[in-house]
């Protein structure tokens, strides 16, 4: 098998913007070679505009299905993330093994064309509705699986660790008995999540999950963390006031001191969301090594706060990007969006623009290296050795007309959208090609004769 070839007008390398670049990528899915001031050949795939693809650090694939059914009031005088809980739950009651797979496959597809080359799964729904496990344990887990061998997105799967429904360690609610597992049985749900995983290509990662605090007791929080210890570790932490208030009474202290203080945090923790820390929180977590997972479409969407970005990034903080709740797939958007909120926070502009690189790029190349690190995959840059995930922007585009540079990436992120992605390619697959999903017409049947079914049953 041949390398492939792409030519680019203009590429953003780890040293900059560069122009005539040839990047050839082997046969395994790596990239073999880059090329300044090259020449494309004759079998070469050219392109305007060519960037690393960054990884979708955070989903819950199935909760795309739902997106639209949340925007109105509850019974009380304000609605919250606990009463959206509410209606989630009633949601995935009804959700069946090839429902899941249907749908998660679909936002795959989004998630590709987007510009995301990968995704990291935070997948906790593994049982049947009343909280009996499937005759294969694994039995959503491959289904997620399933899902990315369609799509060939590169997949981080993370089964999740979901014990109790408080930290007080009540029983599991009618809404969460399907995410359940005692520590013996959920070891045995992640081999067979493993097993699953081996019949994609292996670009495909696992990962482990204590879904949070309030889920998770402090003793299997530390076994969770020691079960694959060369593996991404992920968890929510300090998303809402009432969780944070909730930690702080049980425990005496605030989440993210909690853990920092007994945990040995480092480069392979992911912590989701950290909407609501202190000055002092932040600080802590910026130089722990830990990247900050920031859903911000979510996070908006919720009421959940606002991320202490300028402060966390100034003290050298990871941070990368993920849709969570998959409300809405859009990469552009979720960089906008996390912009936008500390612009509103500090009355300021261009937060987080620094000396010689702009606000875009600054985001850009932030959701890139934290989104590679937290889902395990050597991705991330136009560099020979790292795995192949990169995407295409429309040149040609009336948006990116006579933008060089940085510019590119402003315009893209703060005055286009997706459509301007014309390819994707992940560990080399080229899965997107002029702005659309090469297997787009069968996964969105599938998804549409789902969500006719379920929205008849909901």
């Amino acid at each position: 098998m041949k390398s492939k070839e792409i030519f680019a007008e203009t590429a953003l390398l780890p040293s900059g913007w560069a122009q005539n670049v040839s990047v050839s990528v082997d046969p395994s899915g790596r990239i073999a070679e880059v090329r300044k001031d090259a020449q494309p050949g004759a079998f070469t795939h050219r392109v305007g505009v060519l960037l690393a693809a960054p990884a979708n650090l955070h989903s819950h694939a199935f909760q795309r299905a739902m997106a639209g059914f949340t925007e109105t009031r509850g019974s009380g005088a304000s609605d919250s993330f606990w009463t959206w809980r509410q209606v989630m739950y009633r949601f995935l009651e009804q959700l069946t093994p090839e429902d899941v797979e249907a749908i998660t496959g679909f936002v795959q597809m989004e998630m590709l064309e987007a510009g995301y080359a990968a995704s990291v799964e935070f997948h906790y729904l593994h049982h049947r509705p009343d909280g009996e496990p499937y005759a294969d344990l694994a039995e959503m887990s491959g289904r997620v699986c399933a899902a990315a061998a369609d799509t060939g997105i590169g997949l981080t799967l993370l089964p999740v660790l979901y014990q109790y429904g408080g930290i007080d360690r009540r029983p599991l609610g009618a809404g969460q008995v399907r995410f359940g597992n005692d520590p013996d049985r959920y070891a045995r749900l992640l081999e067979g999540a493993e097993a699953a995983l081996t019949g994609l290509p292996p670009d495909a990662r696992i990962g482990v999950a204590p879904h949070s605090l309030r889920a998770v007791d402090a003793e299997r929080l530390t076994w969770a963390s020691e079960l694959r210890p060369d593996a991404p570790l992920h968890m929510h932490i300090a998303e809402q006031v009432a969780e944070v208030e909730e930690i702080r009474q049980a425990t005496g202290a605030r989440p993210v001191d909690w853990l920092l203080d007994t945990h040995a945090v480092d480069g392979r923790w992911c912590l989701i969301h950290c909407t609501q820390m202190t000055e002092a929180e932040t600080v802590r977590l910026a130089t722990s090594g830990a990247v900050a997972g920031l859903c911000p479409i979510t996070e908006s969407s919720l009421g959940d706060g606002i991320f202490n970005g300028e402060s966390y990034v100034g003290q050298g903080g990871r941070f990368g990007i993920g849709s969570d709740s998959n409300i809405r797939i859009s990469l552009s958007e979720e960089l906008r969006t996390l912009e936008y909120s500390q612009r509103l926070a500090s009355s300021r502009r261009a937060v987080f623009a620094e000396a010689g690189r702009s606000t875009g790029r600054v985001l850009f190349e932030a959701a890139l290296s934290g989104g590679a690190a937290a889902a395990g995959r050597d991705c991330g840059a136009i560099e020979a050795g790292r795995v192949a995930d990169l995407l295409s922007l429309d040149a040609e585009a009336t948006g990116l007309l006579g933008r060089a540079g940085d510019q590119i990436l402003d315009s893209w992120i703060f005055a286009g959208d997706d459509r301007l992605v014309r390819d994707v390619w992940s560990a080399g697959r080229h899965v997107v090609r002029e702005g659309r999903h090469v297997a787009r017409n069968g996964i969105e049947a599938r998804y549409r004769r789902t969500i006719r079914c379920l929205t008849g049953a909901i």
